[in-house]
C-alpha cells in the first residue's frame, strides 16, 4: 500500500511537537485524526516509526530515519509555497497572448507600453496568429479576437477601439488610369488585392450605405496570406498595382499623405472592435488579472473623455 501524503504530513507534526495533543495544537488537526492517520503510514510502510506510552511518544530509530530524510524535502516545499505567495502581492511572472496581426499593430501599441511600465516585473509575449484557436491548447493565458471569433464558456473584455471601419483605397495613378468605382459592385471590373486567412478562407469585401448591404468577391492579381502578407497588399496598392480594402485604422497614414486615395467612402462599413478573452476560474494568473484590470481602467478613461 502507498504511504498517503496527508498521513506523512501527520507523522511529522507529532514527530517535530513531540506528542499527538502538542501536533494537534501545531497543525489544526484533532490528536485522535493524527493517531489514527500515524497508524496507517506505520502499516502502509511495515514498520514502527513512534514509541507510545500514556505519558509520552518517542520517535523510534526507523522514524528518525525517516523524519531526517523528510525535513530538507519539506523545507523545499515550504520555500516554494514562500514564493508563490510573495508574488501575490508582487505582480510578477509571464503573461502570454494569442492575437491576429491587425490586434498587434492596431490595438495593443496604445496599451503595452503603459501597461509594462506599470508592471515592471511582468513579461509579455505575444503570438501573432490569424488562425481561430484554443488558447489554452496553445499555451496561452488569453487571446484577443473579434466577435465572431471568439471562443464560447470565455469571459470577453472590450479592448481597443469600440468602433472601426474596414476602408477601400488605390493609388491617384491607378484610378487616373481606371476610373473610380462609384458602387461596390464596379470593384468587379477593377484589379483588386485580396488577403486569405491560413485556413484558405477568402476575406470578404462587404460594404454598407443606409441600411443597404453588398458583399464582392472581385479578382486581382495578388492574393496573400493574412497576417504576415498585409503590408505587401499595401505596398503593391501604393504602387498603382490595384485596389486594397483593409482597417481604416491601418491604410490611414496613406490617405492622409495622399499616397493612397479613399474609394467608396460612404459605403465603408463599421463593426464592433476586438475582445481580450480568458477562461472564467477562481484562479485567475496575476500577471492575466493585472491586465484585465488595466484594460478596463483604460476603457474606463476613454469613455469618460468622450
Amino acid at each position: 500500500m502507498k504511504p498517503d501524503l496527508a498521513d506523512v504530513n501527520a507523522f511529522v507534526a507529532v514527530a517535530r511537537a513531540g506528542g499527538f495533543r502538542d501536533g494537534a495544537r501545531a497543525s489544526g488537526v484533532s490528536a485522535s485524526a493524527l493517531s489514527e492517520a500515524v497508524r496507517r503510514l506505520e502499516a502502509a510502510l511495515g514498520t514502527r516509526l513512534l514509541n507510545r506510552t500514556t505519558r509520552s511518544v518517542a520517535l523510534t530509530e526507523a522514524g528518525a530515519r525517516l523524519l531526517a530524510r523528510l525535513s530538507p524535502a519539506l523545507a523545499e516545499v515550504d520555500d516554494a509555497l514562500q514564493v508563490v505567495n510573495s508574488q501575490r502581492d508582487r505582480i510578477a511572472g509571464t503573461l502570454r497572448l494569442n492575437v491576429p496581426v491587425s490586434v498587434a499593430r492596431l490595438v495593443l501599441p496604445n496599451i503595452v507600453p503603459a501597461f509594462l511600465a506599470a508592471y515592471p516585473d511582468i513579461r509579455l509575449e505575444v503570438i501573432v496568429d490569424e488562425n481561430f484557436v484554443d488558447v489554452l491548447a496553445a499555451g496561452c493565458d488569453a487571446g484577443i479576437r473579434y466577435d465572431e471569433r471568439l471562443e464560447q464558456d470565455m469571459i470577453a473584455v472590450p479592448i481597443g477601439p469600440r468602433v472601426q471601419r474596414f476602408a477601400c483605397a488605390a493609388s491617384p495613378a491607378y484610378l487616373e488610369k481606371h476610373g473610380t468605382p462609384r458602387h461596390p459592385r464596379d470593384l468587379l471590373k477593377h484589379a483588386c488585392l485580396r488577403g486569405r486567412f491560413p485556413s484558405g478562407a477568402m476575406a470578404a469585401w462587404e460594404f454598407e450605405r443606409k441600411g443597404e448591404r453588398v458583399k464582392v468577391d472581385p479578382a486581382g492579381p495578388l492574393l496573400v496570406q493574412l497576417g504576415g502578407g498585409t503590408d505587401l497588399l499595401v505596398d503593391a496598392a501604393i504602387a498603382g498595382t490595384g485596389a486594397v480594402y483593409l482597417f481604416e485604422q491601418w491604410l490611414r497614414p496613406y490617405l492622409s499623405g495622399a499616397t493612397l486615395h479613399p474609394v467608396l467612402k460612404s459605403w465603408w462599413p463599421e463593426f464592433a472592435g476586438p475582445y481580450l478573452y480568458y477562461p472564467g476560474r477562481k484562479l485567475v494568473p496575476a500577471a492575466l488579472r493585472a491586465f484585465v484590470d488595466f484594460v478596463r481602467a483604460k476603457n474606463h478613461l476613454d469613455n469618460t473623455a468622450r
